[in-house]
């Protein structure tokens, strides 16, 4: 298996970081090739602007446009390009990153900005009256799973079905399944710690063992059972879930995942 591992923490000595590296160190030994983004190490610009472009930029910006023309034409800067070659080499991506304001940090979420351009990573497919483009179980990332590991400061109390941060499910579907299951990359359930500020060198040991399990059994942890946009669930162009497809109850998110 080839993993890219794509890590958003600004200090080298944190629990994110020493995660990063047990995952190189973990996977290495299991005989799997890996290669990491340390965002910060790289410096990682975390800023979409006109200079992404080439010397073609249009006047206006115009982002989507743009970026899908400079990625056609090979004018992408070339960090872009590097990033866009990693994820096209990978079968699977770990994200490693602290969840910060009930997201990921802003150098990851500029990484996703730049990174997925137009034509790469979406605006591509046929769009009629049974289809709306290769998007949500399609796409030109299929093919390859992502595993989202989240260190959180609060306890896990506060992010269960009645806490008051919201389920983590409902914080981290945007990721899950706007970012990643939108050009078809398919997200495995996250491993999320929680209590991450108050971890002592004491509970290290225990953590570092289940993270190693999850590292060994990634290719058999089954994804998230999103549902596929153009294979019968929803309703062309509305795109609304057909009714009666649901569970009994369920709503919101969950409409989305199939069972």
């Amino acid at each position: 298996m080839k993993t890219l591992i794509v890590h958003a923490h600004p200090e080298p000595k944190s629990l994110n970081s020493s995660l990063k590296d047990l995952a190189v160190s973990t996977l290495e030994q299991a005989g799997h090739e890996v290669r990491v983004s340390d965002l910060y190490a790289m410096n990682w610009k975390a800023v979409v602007d006109a200079a992404d472009y080439g010397p073609d930029a249009s006047r206006p910006l115009k982002v989507a446009l743009d970026s899908g023309r400079a990625f056609d034409t090979g004018t992408l800067t070339a960090d872009v390009r590097a990033e866009q070659e990693k994820l096209l080499w990978a079968d699977m991506i770990i994200f490693q990153f602290p969840l910060w304001w009930y997201t990921m940090p802003a150098i990851l979420k500029g990484w996703v900005d730049r990174v997925f351009t137009y034509h790469f990573a979406y605006g591509v497919g046929e769009h009629s009256d049974t289809r709306y483009g290769e998007r949500f179980g399609e796409g030109t990332l299929a093919g390859r799973r992502a595993l989202l590991s989240v260190t959180i400061g609060g306890p896990e109390s506060h992010y269960a079905a009645r806490g008051i941060n919201g389920p983590i499910d409902d914080l981290l579907f945007p990721i899950h399944h706007g970012i990643l299951y939108y050009p078809g990359i398919e997200p495995l359930p996250p491993f999320v710690l929680y209590g991450a500020d108050r971890i002592t060198d004491e509970d290290y040991p225990d953590i570092a063992e289940a993270w190693e399990q999850r590292l060994l059994t990634l290719t058999s942890t089954e994804p998230i059972a999103f549902r596929r946009q153009n294979f019968g669930d929803y309703e062309i162009p509305s795109l609304h879930l057909k009714q009666g497809l649901e569970p009994a109850g369920r709503t919101g998110f969950g409409l989305h995942v199939r069972g």
